[in-house]
């Protein structure tokens, strides 16, 4: 009989004890296929069981684990949500609802009078819930004694695959190959930092004994991963500078002169400086690859459009790509009469633009006849081919793929690259994010703009705020309405824009009242807006598809129901959309009951403040990366 062969990290992970060919299938569905891939497939959160809390003490919003009697077993269908299984636990102390959708497979899991450990976050919908916790039930002979006071690794799971499953490989898998785990950071910087060793690390993110120390080795691998991302990221830089020539451009010509003539305001100091930085990389020969930054409001647009411009001037075509169809509207229709004087041909290229129309401006481009095309994915198309495509603008770039941006780049050679972000960026994570590019950033607003105004109000007083929007409104203003969901959710308990919209229109009967959300087709968003923007439309209830880019200046006040459910940099994105006037603005965040401390705390720094990059700190500070952007992006390095 042949001896087995020792385990490597590169080992497939069928080989591991109790797992053999067919459970395998199952952790490849984990992108699982070697015992490295095991161990750096990482616990998302932690079960405490150090610390089991008594339901009366809970508070919502809070991550507890929470141990107790099964009293009753439910299921039921709904319509918006699917198939519900409830149960109702108790611990002596008072009793706790929780629920788990589209699971039917839990309908024969629970009993009454089960011992169960559930963890998750409080919330409330009439009484104290949890929704899709983790569970575990306990028998008194056996669970208890391997959960007693310890912590408990959560891992991204698949059907058929249990945490246990996971945590007895990872466990066989160190016992096997822990020796096998080489250092990838110099001594030096684990001393500086007092770090574990990669092995340690990579042992202690599995096995914590407490919560600091898994918290510690996270830290470390994090560091490891982004020291080499960041080295990585400056070998490509220094690569594609020297490898890749590109349009020199001549940065004096008439068009820009004429263009700055054209505009009813000067350039601020800042907005100045941050055009010298562009035309002397223009002037380079290499390709520019520049992130320009600034604050809601600051104009960042015109200094993209300036930079298009020079790109014209000397011959080449202008991609400018925005996240969504609203956004791009609006940059065309704000500036196509502009361009038009200066006899730039521009088009826009959305999905929504029909067939006919498409094919049309597919050869335009394709002749260069179209100078300068905003547009969203619709620029990433196979038939959009540019005959000298110099510049590629982005909009919003965290909100792209690294895989669309390297595809509107590959449609010129070797253009230019100007990515523009409306959300201020926290430093720590612009180099994560933009290491490759170089930054710019616009630090003033323009002179002459009026104050805005924050104030937190409760439910109680939302009588008294109608009647003050009624006032406001009489005296010539417009309200944006801001609700986070569009319909009413039989789960979340919250206020929906089809509703609201509904409750003002019965309020102002005598107002023009509209409602505006991303389900709406484009052509009857872009009438809503044109609308609203003449002033023909008082109050428009909407939800965050005004977040970026929206810019109506008699829009003086802004209402946002639940902005508990907001981050603050969206709460700012909100908040800019107001402010664009002379006159001082006003923003109401109408907040239901709660004692959740996180977010009076989120919202008291949203009051006091309106710098944007102070905010974007607050709120990766209090929310970490991962929620940042409000979702996990494509492109975004989790580390």
């Amino acid at each position: 009989m042949t001896k087995a062969k020792p385990l490597t990290l590169e080992s497939d992970i069928q080989y591991l004890k109790g797992i053999g060919p067919k459970k395998a299938i199952l952790f490849h569905r984990l992108g699982i296929y070697t015992i490295e891939d095991l161990l750096y497939h990482l616990p998302y959160r932690y079960w405490n069981l150090k610390e089991i809390k008594k339901i009366k003490d809970c508070k919502v919003g809070n991550e507890v684990t929470i141990e107790g009697k099964i009293l009753l077993v439910g299921e039921r269908e709904s319509k918006t949500k699917g198939n519900i299984i409830e149960i109702i636990i108790s611990d002596g102390s008072d009793y706790l609802k929780c629920l788990w959708f589209n699971r039917p497979d839990l309908r024969y899991k629970f009993q009454r009078n089960q011992t169960i450990v559930v963890s998750g976050k409080i919330d409330f919908y009439k009484q104290k819930e949890m929704v899709n916790p983790y569970y575990e039930i306990l028998d008194e002979d056996n669970n208890k004694k391997i959960y007693a006071g310890t912590i408990i690794p959560l891992y991204p799971l698949t059907e058929k695959l249990s945490n246990w499953d996971i945590r007895r490989a990872v466990k066989q898998a160190l016992e096997k190959t822990y020796h096998l785990i080489e250092e990838d950071l110099p001594e030096s910087i684990l001393q500086k930092y007092s770090f574990f060793s990669k092995r340690e690390a990579i042992k202690k993110i599995h096995f914590p004994e407490d919560l600091k120390e898994a918290e510690r080795a996270k830290k470390r691998l994090a560091y490891g991963e982004l020291f080499y991302f960041e080295l990585i990221l400056a070998l490509n830089k220094k690569r594609y500078e020297e490898l890749k020539a590109s349009p020199i451009l001549k940065t004096d010509g008439e068009l820009t002169k004429k263009f700055l003539e054209s505009l009813h305001f000067q350039l601020t100091p800042s907005q100045i400086k941050v055009i010298k930085e562009i035309e002397e990389d223009l002037k380079k020969g290499k390709s520019m690859t520049r992130l320009l930054q600034g604050d809601v409001g600051s104009g960042k647009t015109v200094v993209a459009l300036y930079t298009s411009l020079i790109a014209i001037e000397n011959g080449y075509q202008v991609a400018f790509m925005a996240p969504t169809e609203i956004l791009a509207e609006q940059h065309f229709f704000n500036w196509y009469k502009e361009l038009l004087k200066l006899k730039v041909n521009c088009a826009l290229l959305t999905s929504s633009v029909n067939k006919k129309e498409k094919e049309k401006i597919y050869l335009k481009i394709r002749t260069g006849e179209i100078q300068l095309v905003f547009g969203t994915h619709a620029l990433l198309e196979s038939d959009v081919i540019f005959k000298n495509l110099g510049l590629v603008i982005v909009d919003e770039q965290h909100r792209f793929g690294v895989m669309q941006r390297a595809k509107l780049l590959l449609k010129g050679n070797n253009p230019h690259f100007l990515v523009m972000t409306a959300t201020p960026i926290p430093r720590t994570l612009s180099y994560i994010l933009y290491g490759d590019l170089d930054i710019s950033t616009i630090t003033e607003k323009p002179p002459g703009r009026g104050r805005v105004i924050t104030k937190l109000i409760s439910e109680k007083a939302r009588e008294k705020l109608i009647e003050k929007i009624r006032k406001a409104v009489l005296a010539g203003n417009q309200v944006y309405w801001v609700c986070p969901i569009i319909e009413e959710s039989e789960k979340l308990s919250l206020r929906a824009a089809k509703k609201v919209y509904e409750e003002i229109k019965n309020t102002f009967p005598d107002l023009k009242v509209a409602l505006i959300h991303g389900r709406i087709k484009s052509e009857e968003r872009m009438r809503i807006m044109e609308e609203f923007k003449k002033g023909n439309i008082q109050i428009l209830v909407t939800t965050t598809v005004i977040e970026v880019g929206v810019d109506i200046p008699n829009a003086s006040i802004m209402v946002i129901e639940h902005p508990e459910r907001f981050g603050l940099a969206q709460l700012h994105q909100l908040r800019g959309r107001i402010g664009r006037g002379k006159k001082d603005s006003y923003c109401f965040l109408i907040l239901p009951k709660t004692n959740d401390e996180k977010v009076l705390l989120r919202l008291t720094y949203f009051v006091k403040n309106d710098d944007g990059f102070y905010l974007s700190e607050k709120d990766l500070e209090l929310r970490g990366p991962g929620e940042f952007f409000g979702t996990r992006q494509h492109g975004l390095p989790e580390f």
